[in-house]
């Protein structure tokens, strides 16, 4: 286990670090996960196995410092993690980031180019999203008002998105988690799809084949983004189909 702090008061980013060859691989967790649990056994299967590998909390997070100072924007998180990656003396990473973590990964690229050499999307959130109250994910815990959900809202969202992703939910800060959610969904300007656009490094998006055609493939393809479809799997797809998510990744980083 390894940290940094990341903020003027000393708030520290904690990340689990796999030693190996660099450029490093950063692996960074969606909104109410944690790096290790989600990511551990995709950086140590044989075929990506071997590179020095980042599984990082996201602040407000796991196993992170959870600072109710802090606003947990898409841009606060994407500073925060670049403060950790400095201080890891990373440059140059490759990124395999996963849903809020994958639009925290845009951001981190647009703001701080030298750190990101290549990113991973996996299912991430490239476009705003309305409030959905009643909802298990982003959109329900952003519907809301924060003193509600302090206050006990947030038993009605461990209630509704189960045992498995509360067990790591629970880890977060509660107004880490609502603050991270209401971000997630109002975006940023431009938006998380538009910075991806028109990012110079290698990209590639990965989604379940289940879900259908994804939105903006066309346009995505066409600015150079390889978008790949996940069979058998839901949105964890590294959850869901360990051994297809490594390969994909695999081939998305060569060598």
């Amino acid at each position: 286990m390894r940290s940094a702090a990341v903020t003027a008061a000393g708030d520290r980013v904690r990340w689990v670090e796999l030693p190996g060859r660099d450029p490093a691989r950063v692996y960074v967790h969606g909104l109410g996960a944690t790096s290790p649990a989600y990511f551990a056994a995709t950086a140590a299967h044989p075929l990506l196995a071997g590179r020095r590998s980042l599984l990082v909390d996201l602040l407000g997070h796991g196993h992170s410092d959870r600072p109710t100072s802090f606003a947990y924007t898409l841009e606060d998180h994407a500073d925060a993690l670049a403060e950790a990656l400095r201080a890891a003396d990373v440059t140059g990473a490759e990124l395999v980031a996963h849903s809020m973590g994958g639009s925290v990964a845009v951001v981190l690229a647009a703001r701080h180019p030298g750190l990101v050499s290549r990113l991973v999307l996996v299912d991430a959130n490239l476009d705003p999203l309305p409030l959905a109250p009643g909802t298990a994910g982003s959109s329900g815990i952003a519907a809301y008002a924060e003193e509600e959900f302090v206050a006990g809202g947030w038993r009605e969202v461990r209630d509704r998105v189960g045992p498995h992703w509360w067990s790591t939910m629970r880890l977060a800060g509660l107004e880490a988690l609502h603050r991270s959610a209401t971000h997630l969904v109002r975006g940023t300007t431009p938006t998380m799809r538009e910075l991806l656009l028109g990012l110079p490094v290698p990209r590639t998006y990965l989604f379940p084949e289940a879900d259908g055609p994804l939105t903006g493939a066309r346009e995505l393809t066409a600015a150079g983004v390889r978008v790949v479809a996940v069979p058998d799997c839901g949105h964890n797809i590294m959850l869901d189909a360990p051994e297809a998510f490594a390969r994909a990744v695999a081939e998305a980083l060569p060598g």
